[in-house]
């Protein structure tokens, strides 16, 4: 395993850190990661705090390894946080300024806290938040992508400006690419796209047909599916666009989310999963420019053990 400055603080032995993905990383993904050694990461919106507790109490009893939870803040519930930052190793924001407040309400628990950012401002931002780590997310990213930069740009810039470990995200889905951000000076990877294509990932499995299909020019960054969280620019797959632009229902399916049920209208930021039913190839079907490297559906465990093993001999060979 390859250790690094990630791995050493989180306490991990694989630099790879599961995207949160609601819906799509269920609790057994989460597991199956942590237990490969990775992060695994829990997306939280629209979950109560009874739920969450709930949720956060089975991973405890299903994995020893080290799991985290993410909050949107367009979505953050004050109750959700206090339960994640109890019981998870990382509590995680993305997609608003970063907030000392927050920051030190998580921490107070003995969570490790990070911010995904979009620029270097952001990064700079979450450092002096107080924030243990960041994560850098290009373009490249799928689903909700928060700046206007590509990933290796950004990435240079915030490992200049920045102390705390760091966590590449966008575009990273093979052995070469974990290894290419790792020699760039990042602690990890965050990878979504590669996992929704996981054994265990809770995605509908034409929404993962749809995946192996795909290659990165058949990703678009746009600001279609805004219904429930609108202005969040987030890369789609093209195909998802063109199938909701035909329809004229307002509903176009039903989407099921722990305790709850959900109408999915019309370009709805809701991706499908499992449970969904109605018309799945118009829903919102994230994905990032990795894409083109999703070709199969293996267990977690495997994809993690191939990355891995991979990089650490690319970059063995790169100095020897």
């Amino acid at each position: 395993m390859i250790t690094t400055s990630f791995t050493n603080l989180v306490g991990a032995s694989a630099p790879i850190q599961l995207a949160s993905m609601p819906g799509i990383s269920t609790p057994e993904l989460v597991a199956a990661v942590a237990d490969a050694g990775g992060l695994g990461m829990l997306g939280a919106p629209l979950m109560s705090a009874a739920v969450l507790e709930g949720v956060l109490e089975q991973l405890s009893e299903r994995t020893k390894g080290v799991f985290g939870v993410n909050f949107l803040i367009p979505f953050l519930d004050p109750a959700c946080l206090s339960v994640a930052a109890r019981r998870a190793r990382v509590v995680e924001f993305f997609y608003g300024e970063p907030d000392a407040d927050l920051v030190e309400r998580a921490r107070a628990f003995g969570a490790l806290v990070s911010w995904q950012v979009g620029s270097l401002a952001e990064a700079v931002a979450a450092e002096r938040a107080g924030c243990d780590f960041i994560v850098v997310q290009g373009t490249e990213a799928g689903g909700h992508v928060r700046g206007e930069t590509s990933l290796l740009p950004l990435l240079s810039q915030v490992l200049d400006a920045v102390r705390v470990p760091v966590v590449a995200a966008g575009g990273i889905a093979t052995a070469r690419s974990l290894a290419g951000v790792l020699a760039c000076g990042s602690g990890a990877a965050r990878m979504g796209t590669r996992f929704v294509a996981a054994a265990e990932s809770g995605a509908h499995p034409s929404y993962v047909k749809a995946l192996l299909a795909s290659s990165a020019a058949d990703t678009c960054l746009t600001n279609a599916f805004s219904v429930m969280w609108p202005g969040a620019p987030h890369r789609v797959l093209r195909s998802a666009i063109a199938a909701a632009e035909a329809l004229t229902e307002d509903v176009i399916g039903e989407a099921h989310y722990f305790e709850q049920v959900f109408p999915v209208h019309r370009f709805s930021v809701i991706a499908p999963t499992s449970t969904t039913t109605g018309r799945i190839e118009a829903m919102a079907l994230y994905a990032g420019e990795s894409v083109t490297n999703v070709t199969s559906v293996q267990p977690a465990a495997a994809i993690v053990s191939e990355l891995v093993a991979g990089a650490e001999r690319l970059l063995r060979e790169a100095v020897g």
